[in-house]
């Protein structure tokens, strides 16, 4: 999932200074955020260090982490909305007139103002529910951890004022105007609305989200909108439960990883663990035809997955390899084509995001998700693999100069810690050493050391803005994942998920057409959700069919997750081919010819992986 607001589609609003208030909030949030993350890393290191070192565990240490957790997560958020940052799609904004992008903009602002309007008021009722309540361990109200939720919906509807309040207070009455007026049609359809059943999904959960997804909107904020309105008006469930769903879909112990992958990530890029890896597949396979092609879908095999960011993985590897690619012949479209369907080849990679969030929603053994990833994803870097052989068989490689032996031999010593820090990760959750989440601080002090020790000077200055980027990114990650939670259980309890499992394991085919549907559906929705939001929604709601058809569970997720990921990197909607085209500063149209035979080629490994199970669950 990842925040892609390229060059092309900016808005074109004023840029106005923040006020002071927005820069002293900046300055309280980024400081608390620094030391939350600090903290988080320091409790479950501490608790790792206590279970299996002197096997004596602390019963607080996952307590208290997971009470930080939420501050962490919606202070994170309020620093998102300060900076713009929060996930939307903006493909659709290069074809549309500048000052109609600035309306967009205005009303992505004011649909952020009224929804945390309305979720400061009802989480702070829920927090006065949870306040008699006490934690396990820690004996403490619950009231400490819940009053995240008001408190950081509350500083975003203040941030959202503020940056509505530095233009006219006219510029603002059309996009309140088109706030104000869907909810009063919908109100007033609500008698027809409730006639026709659950038919009355379709507005709330595919034209209105998918109105308010295309016109930009941060898609936490227009899940929180459709779910609200839904509730209020065509049920009698309490608004409040759509509070409680949402701290429900960001509390999972697991997500805690999402986090501290995040910041593993940078680490690895900053202390140049990252590009002493790069340094020596390039010494390795460069003297080949389509060499450098090669090291960046092996480079994207290792790393991907330890950032938590697609853009983060495409933006460690590219800027490295691109120039050298460029001289030696490539197109600036093909190389765009090749980066992105490396982006989608990966998704399977432990520690995946997708994959943790897949089994915190779905009940899937994580641990056994990360077995079945990687033969799945080895399956199709050598699809990609075969597609690049075919394209580079001519290249000119009389001015390339080979590396002498020892120069490789070096560069691998080098590049040997670096390269064992994601074989120690994936290693230590599958024989059960530690968890994901826990393995993370393992996986952060290691770099750290290496960082120190043996590659470039650690980046002490640069630490508290490594710390607040990771937070910014996780608050907007996590608040879909919550978002999408309760949208999930809104559609749950509205039926729809025992119409869906009917509807499709009675489709005519069995199990073979149920793969095909799922595959195609879960292509466009990770064009038009990406990977996190569509598998929160619909994993539970397709999983349990699949089950019910005689599929082993982890196969079904891997088809699952690199049908999204396939997804998200297709034009015009797939917003990881607009990611790839940014950090590689080329014009999006150049590569969607060369997209083509990369696609089909992992469209192909997606159907043998489909049909073959073993490759998913052999080694389970």
């Amino acid at each position: 999932m990842e925040n892609v607001a390229h060059a092309a589609e900016s808005p074109t609003l004023p840029v106005v200074p923040p006020s002071l208030v927005e820069r002293c909030i900046k300055i309280v949030v980024e400081a608390a955020l620094c030391v939350l993350m600090v903290a988080e890393v320091a409790i479950l290191f501490v608790g790792v260090v206590a279970r299996y070192i002197f096997s004596s565990p602390f019963s607080w240490s996952d307590e208290l982490a997971s009470e930080i957790f939420l501050w962490l997560v919606m202070l994170g958020a309020v620093a998102a909305v300060h900076r713009g940052q929060h996930m939307r799609i903006l493909s659709l904004f290069r074809f549309i007139p500048d000052g109609r992008k600035a309306m967009l903009q205005r009303l992505s602002k004011a649909s952020v103002f009224v929804a945390c309007c309305i979720l400061t008021y009802y989480s702070f009722i829920f927090t006065l529910h949870e306040a008699p309540l006490a934690t396990y361990s820690l004996e403490i109200s619950r009231a400490w951890r819940i009053s995240a939720l008001p408190t950081g919906f509350a500083l975003m509807a203040v941030l959202s004022a503020l940056q509505l309040l530095r233009e006219r207070a006219t510029d603002h009455l059309v996009p309140l105007a088109i706030l104000a007026g869907t909810a009063g049609l919908l109100w007033l359809a609500s008698p027809v609305l409730l006639e026709i059943g659950n038919y009355n999904l379709i507005v709330f959960f595919v034209l209105l989200v998918g109105a308010g997804v295309l016109a930009g909107i941060p898609i936490a904020f227009v899940f929180l909108l459709a779910t609200l309105l839904y509730l209020a008006l065509m049920t009698r469930v309490p608004v409040t439960v759509v509070v409680g769903r949402l701290d429900e879909g960001m509390a999972h112990i697991i997500l805690i990883a999402v986090p501290l992958f995040v910041f593993l990530g940078r680490l690895m890029e900053e202390t140049g663990l990252a590009r002493s890896i790069m340094s020596f597949l390039i010494l390795l396979l460069g003297h080949l035809r389509g060499g450098l092609s090669y090291v960046l879908l092996a480079a994207m095999f290792i790393v991907s997955g330890i950032s938590g960011s697609k853009i983060a993985d495409m933006a460690a590897v590219a800027p490295v390899l691109f120039p050298d690619m460029k001289r030696r012949g490539s197109k600036p479209g093909e190389l765009i084509a090749l980066l992105s369907a490396s982006g989608a080849m990966s998704e399977t990679i432990p520690p995946s995001l997708v994959l943790i969030t897949t089994g915190v929603v779905t009940g899937v053994s994580i641990e056994a998700l990360f077995i079945a990833g990687l033969l799945p994803a080895a399956l199709l870097a050598l699809a990609l693999c075969v597609v690049v052989w075919l394209k580079t068989r001519g290249e000119d490689l009389s001015k390339f100069i080979r590396p002498t032996r020892s120069m490789v031999w070096k560069a691998a010593l080098v590049a040997i810690p670096g390269i064992g820090l994601p074989i120690i990760i994936r290693t230590a959750v599958v024989e059960g050493v530690a968890t994901a989440t826990e393995v993370s601080t393992i996986g952060i002090l290691y770099t750290i050391v290496l960082g120190m020790i043996l590659y470039r000077p650690f980046p002490w200055s640069k630490l508290g803005q490594m710390l607040v980027d990771t937070a910014v990114l996780s608050g907007a990650i996590l608040l879909i994942v919550g978002a999408a939670t309760a949208m999930a259980w809104a559609l749950t309890q509205s039926g729809f998920s025992h119409v869906l499992a009917t509807t499709i394991t009675e489709l005519p085919g069995g199990k073979p057409m149920f793969v095909a549907v799922t595959i195609i559906f879960f292509i466009i929705l990770g064009s038009l959700l990406e990977g996190l939001p569509a598998i929160v929604i619909f994993g539970p709601l397709m999983f349990p069919a699949a089950v019910a058809l005689g599929m082993h569970e982890v196969h079904y997720a891997i088809i699952v997750v690199l049908s999204m990921g396939i997804g998200l990197f297709i034009p015009p909607f797939g917003i990881g081919y607009w990611a790839a085209s940014a950090i590689g500063q080329v014009d999006p149209d150049e590569g969607v010819r060369p997209l083509v035979p990369y696609m089909l080629a992992l469209l192909a490994g997606l159907i043998l992986i489909a049909a073959v199970p073993w490759i998913s669950i052999g080694f389970l």
